[in-house]
């Protein structure tokens, strides 16, 4: 609210009620140095003192809705949570099994689910509670006070309405919710916690609400010996997470560490217990509890043995539909009794009878019927007060005729009549009934009203609904239905007493929203459940825009609210605030900017346009084109092709070949094609080609291209002379093969005849060649040879020594030649002469064996260089 300057406070007679001094002499004083504010001013500030009053009065009636969680602060329910089940869960006690103590927890922290169902108001954190043991509910103290009083002091006073000798029973009052019954004594006294042990609990940021804080320590149900681990606690105490060792249910197996909680078990084995009809043995796996009757079947006599009968082995014993039938003792007359077992006893009429009216009684033969004794009969009529006056009888008494003097059930009139008639008079009873609302308007009343069957009808605290038990005393019980309370979804659900729909807000859904889109998209951008319209969609537009089909790449544009200013009105004045008007439109996506590659006229290069500008141009490059002679391209400018079978072919508009042909040749062959270009593989060369063949010995003419085209196989055969091979094997003979290339082939195969001698050269014998090579070939020399080699051995030897004394006197004569010469030199120098002479004539003597030494050497230095 704008407030006025003080400058304009007392400034006119009508400006400001309030301001005592602001008379006629006032505003003289202050005309002259104070303006008078104009006419707008004066209209915002009369509009904003209306605005104040209406909103005054507004808040007046505003009703709160909300009382949940708006005023208290928020809890940690993770950590606390977390607290409360650590002892649990160190023990070994799973999340999972807590089932109805979870759901408590949560319910303890989430807003508005704790309400109490008597004054169907929430229970806040500091307010004092009782909670039943039963149901777990809990109420506000006050509440539940009121209600136990309440329904204690109606019992008592439907006890004083009772007749006089009425029994005195307890008075119990019953759980709002559950109707689990309390003493008067057990009425809630004192705010105690969950577990019972802390009186007045405190209010603590960390700690469950209403709770102490402590080990809850209640006994565990089904009682285990074992008590709750768990922090106090709303709702029931979880199972046993102890571990124990117990027996299967058949006692077969060795016991086994079992959870408390659970510790029944079966091993899964046969149960092998001897059945009822303790033959046969319990075929079923280990189950708990007795084992069932046995399943099999077997021939059964009825217990007077008359029959057998095919029948279940668990119920031996049977009786058949015959009559016993035996004579009994006195042999006048048969047993009567169904099948039975044992003897049939002795006659029934020979023991004591009595007669009808049971005054006498005789013994007498059972063929003998039972008299009438003659006394009155004495048996007490139906009517209750008189007894039958006829002497004793066998048939049915009669009914009363005595005429007495009835008072109706009411009391209040009197008539005679047959005793065996009731007398009720017409007279309604004017008394209230149990439910001290209806009369009880029943004919002859005996004062004992019976209790009202009409429905009570009442409007229960809900105030949707009206009760439908029977009409009753006090208070109704409350509402049993619930409410749910949904999200807008309607996946999360919070579950609240009937009437606190309205006064309760609705759960926070973690779930996503389900609100179907508004734009073209199939589905919103993930986001949790809300109330109200969904934030603008963000996602990519993705619609194919025209004509280029490509997806919108703006954010979407669909559904968008536009401010209208068409047709807009006008404000009356400043008061009056015209809110802008906004339509949902779909706005037209914006022009394609999406890079797209553009090809040349000729389609050389690519370059990336945006989509709206992309035309074909020219790149200014040859065109590139293979020509219809396939070798040579198109040499023109960029330009559009027409006409062109392919991407890569010349069209109509490109230029022609005029050259030779440019093809390379095969691989080998040196002459030129002798077609202009052209498409296509040349034809085949027809030149000759002079080629040498295998052996060397022989020139073969060959085509070119038969020559070039063949493989390296045919090549062979063409270079074949067809002569045969003139080379030598390593044996020294000739190649049986035709003209081939490389070494000659099967070298061992050699079979060509080849002279052999013995070592003195007389014998001579032929072998294949071989065996000659193996060595399996060999001529011995015989006893002539023999002779033959010792003659010559003895020519030798002559020769030899013959050779020496020759040797001998040609040394002598050197020598002797030798001194001729040196006989006239100095003496000082005959030493050095005897010397030289002793050299000489060593080179004289072993000349011969040195230069063949030398000689041999020689030879084996080039033979090991070759």
């Amino acid at each position: 609210m704008i407030k006025m300057n003080d400058t304009h406070r007392g400034g006119g007679r009508g400006s400001n009620p309030w301001n005592r001094g602001g008379g006629r002499g006032g505003y003289n004083q202050n005309h002259a140095s104070r303006k008078k504010p104009s006419p707008e001013v004066l209209a915002q500030n009369k509009f904003y003192e209306a605005q104040a009053r209406l909103q005054a009065s507004v808040q007046k009636h505003i009703k709160q809705e909300y009382d949940s969680s708006s005023e208290e602060e928020e809890l940690q329910s993770d950590n606390i949570l977390g607290s409360v089940l650590q002892l649990y869960s160190q023990i070994g006690g799973k999340i999972e099994d807590l089932g109805r103590t979870q759901r408590f927890l949560e319910d303890a922290f989430q807003s508005g689910a704790a309400s109490c169902l008597i004054c169907i108001g929430s229970v806040k954190r500091n307010d004092a509670i009782w909670n039943c043991v039963e149901c777990y509910c809990f109420f506000h103290l006050t509440c539940v006070q009121r209600w136990a009083k309440d329904s204690v002091a109606h019992q008592k006073q439907a006890l004083e309405d009772q007749p006089r000798g009425f029994a005195v029973v307890s008075f119990k009052w019953a759980c709002p919710k559950c109707r689990h019954d309390y003493d008067q004594n057990d009425t809630p006294q004192r705010y105690r916690c969950f577990c019972g042990q802390t009186e007045d609990p405190s209010c603590h940021p960390w700690l469950v609400p209403h709770s102490c804080g402590e080990t809850c320590g209640k006994a565990l149900l089904p009682l285990c010996g074992h008590n709750c681990l768990l922090l106090c606690h709303p709702g029931p105490c979880p199972p046993c997470p102890k571990m124990v060792k117990t027996e299967c249910f058949c006692g077969n197996q060795p016991p086994r560490l079992q959870r408390c909680s659970n510790k029944t078990w079966s091993c899964g084995s046969k149960c092998g217990h001897t059945l009822g009809c303790e033959r046969h043995a319990c075929i079923d796996v280990c189950h708990p509890g007795a084992c069932p009757p046995c399943p099999k079947t077997s021939v059964q006599s009825c217990e007077c043995g008359q029959q057998k009968v095919l029948r279940p082995c668990a119920t031996p014993n049977w009786q058949c539909e015959q009559k016993c039938g035996e004579a009994l003792s006195c042999g006048n007359h048969k047993c009567a009794r169904d099948c039975h077992s044992g003897s049939c006893g002795p006659c029934p009429l020979t023991e004591a009878r009595s007669c009808p009216c049971g005054k006498a009684s005789f013994i007498l033969p059972c063929t003998q019927e039972t008299p009438t004794c003659g006394d009155t009969c004495g048996h007490t009529l139906e009517c209750g007060a008189h007894v039958c006056s006829r002497s004793c009888h066998r048939d049915k008494c009669g009914s009363c005729l005595m005429v007495v003097t009835k008072k109706c059930r009411c009391g209040l009139h009197s008539k005679e009549l047959p005793c065996q008639k009731e007398f009720l008079c017409e007279t309604k009873c004017k008394q209230t009934k149990d439910c001290m609302r209806h009369p009880c308007n029943r004919k002859c009343c005996d004062g004992n009203c019976p209790p009202c069957e009409k429905p009570c009808g009442r409007t229960l605290q809900c105030g949707n609904h009206k009760c439908t038990s029977v009409c009753h005393r006090g208070p109704c019980y409350p509402c049993p239905l619930t409410a749910e309370i949904k999200c807008h979804c309607g996946l999360t659900v919070l579950t609240v007493p009937c009437g606190r729909k309205k006064q309760t807000r609705p759960p926070r859904c973690s779930k996503p929203c389900r609100i179907k889109p508004n734009c073209h998209h199939p589905s919103r951008e993930p986001h949790r459940c809300h109330f109200g319209d969904c934030p603008p969609c963000q996602q990519v537009c993705g619609m194919l825009l025209d004509p280029c089909k490509h997806k919108c790449p703006a954010p979407c544009h669909s559904a968008v609210w536009v401010k209208v200013e068409e047709d807009q009105k006008k404000p009356v004045g400043p008061w009056d605030k015209v809110q802008p008007q906004v339509e949902l439109k779909a706005l037209p996506c914006p022009r394609c900017k999406v890079p797209v590659p553009v090809m040349c006229l000729g389609s050389h290069e690519t370059l990336d346009w945006p989509c709206y500008v992309a035309n074909p141009t020219s790149c200014e490059r040859e065109c590139g084109r293979m020509l219809m002679c396939g070798n040579h391209t198109c040499r023109l400018l960029c330009h559009t092709v027409e006409g062109a079978p392919n991407e890569t072919a010349a069209g109509d508009n490109c230029e022609q070949c005029e050259l030779g042909c440019t093809k390379p040749r095969p691989e080998g062959c040196t002459h030129i094609c002798q077609k202009p270009c052209h498409s296509g593989d040349c034809p085949p060369c027809s030149h000759m080609l002079r080629v040498q063949c295998h052996c060397s010995l022989a020139q073969l003419y060959v085509r070119c291209s038969e020559w070039t085209s063949a493989e390296d196989d045919k090549k062979q055969a063409l270079t074949s002379c067809g002569n045969q091979c003139p080379k030598n094997y390593e044996c020294g003979h000739r190649c049986r093969i035709l003209c081939h290339p490389g070494d000659c082939p099967d070298p061992d195969m050699c079979r060509k005849k080849v002279k052999l001698t013995c070592p003195c050269r007389r014998l001579r014998k032929e072998f294949p060649c071989d065996v000659v090579r193996t060595g399996h070939a060999k001529v011995d020399c015989d006893d002539i040879c023999r002779q033959k080699k010792e003659q010559e051995m003895k020519i030798k030897e002559q020769e030899k020594i013959k050779k020496q004394l020759e040797e001998e006197r040609q040394n002598q004569k050197e020598v002797e030649k030798f001194l001729k010469k040196f006989q006239a030199r100095k003496k000082h120098r005959e030493r050095h002469r005897f010397e030289e002479q002793d050299s000489s004539s060593f080179f004289a003597h072993y000349w011969v064996l040195l230069f063949s030494l030398l000689g041999v050497l020689m030879a084996f230095y080039y033979l090991f260089l070759s």
